[in-house]
C-alpha cells in the first residue's frame, strides 16, 4: 500500500462525512448532518448510495465535494404501483395515523420509511417508495475522518463503534 492510498478513500476504509442534502430542483435543504452527528460508513460495501461512494472515492480527510445525483443514482425512480395494504397492528408504535405521515416500518432488512396513504379500521395502505424517490439530489460532502477498517468490520460489512453499528 502506498502512503497516498493509506490516506485516500478506497474499499475497506471507514469514512466519516458531514453532508448537506438538497432537493436539486427546488434548492431546498432536506437534511444536514451538521446539526446532529456525521455519517460513518465502510467504503466499498454498499452501505451508502452508490453515487455518493463514487463521488468520494480517492478523496482525503479535509476534502469537500459537491455532487448532483439523478434519481437512478440516488433513491430510484418513483413507482406509482409501489403501495401495499398492511394490518394496522404493524403501526401501533406510530400513534394516530394520518395520510401523508412518514413512519418507520420494521422489515427483515431493517427499518424502512413508508408514507401513509389511507387508514382503515384494520388495515393501512402505505406507499413503499423511499421518500426521496424520483428526486434529483445535490449533496455537499466533507470528509472529516478516515481510517482503515478492522478485519471484524470488513467481515461484518459495516462499521463498529462510535458512529457505526453496535452489536
Amino acid at each position: 500500500m502506498t502512503i497516498e492510498s493509506a490516506n485516500t478513500i478506497e474499499s475497506g476504509k471507514v469514512v466519516t462525512l458531514h453532508y448537506k442534502l438538497y432537493d436539486a430542483d427546488s434548492n431546498d435543504l432536506v437534511e444536514s448532518s451538521y446539526e446532529d452527528e456525521a455519517l460513518t460508513y465502510l467504503h466499498g460495501y454498499s452501505n451508502i448510495i452508490a453515487g455518493l461512494e463514487n463521488a468520494v472515492a480517492g478523496k482525503s480527510k479535509g476534502d469537500t465535494v459537491t455532487v448532483t445525483l439523478p434519481p437512478d443514482q440516488a433513491y430510484g425512480e418513483r413507482r406509482e404501483d409501489a403501495t401495499q395494504r398492511m394490518p394496522i397492528k404493524y403501526f401501533k408504535h406510530a400513534g394516530k395515523l394520518k395520510p401523508g405521515m412518514q413512519v418507520p416500518l420494521q422489515t427483515k432488512e431493517g427499518d424502512h420509511i413508508v408514507t401513509i396513504v389511507k387508514v382503515g379500521l384494520k388495515t393501512v395502505d402505505v406507499d413503499i417508495n423511499h421518500p426521496l424517490a424520483g428526486k434529483t439530489l445535490r449533496f455537499e460532502l466533507e470528509v472529516v475522518d478516515l481510517r482503515d477498517a478492522s478485519d471484524e468490520e470488513k467481515a461484518h460489512r459495516h462499521v463498529h463503534g462510535p458512529g457505526g453499528h453496535h452489536h
